[in-house]
């Protein structure tokens, strides 16, 4: 019994007598398994683990010819939990900001803090950061080769103090990594980029102070509109030549909160924007 076009399920259609699938469906073919190319030359499921990196919170990073500075908002999964930690200690000299799910970027950095320890065992010195990251970027790639796992649902910003001087450094889920005088990721990024790029030429020659306030500026724009920068869902990260890794929040960063309302010039936050209800794994 031939049942009527209207019976037939939505995601096919009919095209010249026959049941043609949807390009939603097609797509399906190809996102089952992480080492299965589509058609046109894509890892679906690799994407997708980028997808999860723009719904994680905002972080962000910039360096001058002395300093390292992160800045991250904090997401708290419910109203009674507490805030999730967005900038890891890795070494006195090295901190991650992520983006993405939380438990896999535990993962990562619980083998970053592996790496550096027994690089200082072996070698007697700190591990230099172009190095890690190439470790870190390798480690992601190999999950994309590997049906067995499944790639890193997160991305992070890597900043580093070494013997050549400050670095930043971008991962991603499939493996590549790049180096930047100044980063954003996760939602709202876009907002932070932009005020990155305007004031991109002042940070070079900036102090420690300076950096904060413009990462703190910058981080402004991707707070979601019905909430506002604090110092509770606020932290900063600081790292300089003879100042090991230093951790800024709560009550510590409310003055560096109150300059920047003070001097103004803040980006405004878009409306709306992907992560605004994010899943309690990502950060």
């Amino acid at each position: 019994v031939r049942s009527s076009r209207a019976d037939w399920p939505s995601e096919f259609v009919v095209e010249r007598g026959e049941i043609v699938a949807r390009a939603t469906m097609q797509r399906n073919m190809y996102d089952t398994d992480v080492t299965v190319w589509s058609p046109q030359g894509r890892l679906l499921q690799v994407e997708y683990a980028g997808e999860a990196v723009k719904q994680g919170s905002a972080c962000l990073g910039l360096t001058s010819k002395t300093h390292v500075v992160l800045a991250a908002l904090k997401r708290s999964p419910h109203e009674l939990a507490s805030f999730q930690k967005k900038l890891l200690k890795i070494d006195d000299h090295i901190a991650v900001g992520i983006a993405g799910l939380n438990a896999d970027a535990r993962s990562l950095a619980k083998y970053m803090r592996t790496e550096c320890l027994n690089h200082k065992y072996v070698y007697g010195s700190p591990m230099q950061g172009s190095r890690l990251v190439t470790d870190v970027a390798d480690k992601h790639q190999r999950c994309t080769q590997m049906y067995v796992r499944r790639p890193y649902g997160v991305g992070m910003l890597m900043g580093v103090v070494d013997g050549t001087g400050p670095h930043l450094y971008e991962t991603e889920p499939s493996g590549a990594f790049h180096e930047y005088v100044a980063m954003a990721i996760g939602a709202r990024a876009q907002s932070a980029k932009t005020y990155l790029e305007k004031f991109m030429a002042e940070f070079p020659e900036a102090d420690s102070d300076a950096m904060i306030k413009h990462s703190l500026k910058a981080l402004s724009g991707c707070v979601q509109t019905d909430k506002q920068l604090e110092a509770s869902n606020t932290c900063v990260a600081v790292i300089g030549p003879d100042q090991k890794l230093v951790m800024i929040e709560d009550a510590a960063l409310q003055p560096y909160l109150d300059a920047i309302e003070l001097e103004g010039d803040m980006p405004t936050n878009d409306a709306g924007g992907a992560g605004d209800d994010g899943d309690a794994m990502a950060t």
